[in-house]
């Protein structure tokens, strides 16, 4: 507050970043995979030794046509940076 009790407010750069990102930071990102479409190209790739990083957690749906949206939104409200859906 200044001496005349008013309230200043700087204004907010949106494009000014609060903190850098580490170098070593890596997103943590869940799929959710179709079990007779994506999921199957994910074991398909373990078979033939592909690997991808250990950050990415996949679930098996029956279909991820019936994913419900409150999934995905849990799932950033626990703090998942990404959501991936195939099917």
């Amino acid at each position: 507050m200044t001496p005349g009790g008013e309230v200043t407010t700087e204004p907010v750069n949106p494009e000014k970043r609060p903190e850098e990102i580490p170098a070593d930071w890596r997103a943590n990102i869940i799929a959710f995979a179709c079990h007779y479409c994506a999921f199957a190209a994910a074991d398909l790739a373990g078979v033939m030794r592909l690997s991808y990083l250990p950050n990415v957690k996949i679930v098996r749906l029956p279909c991820t046509g019936k994913l419900d949206q409150i999934y995905v939104l849990r799932a950033f409200e626990r703090g998942i940076d990404g959501v991936f859906v195939a099917g």
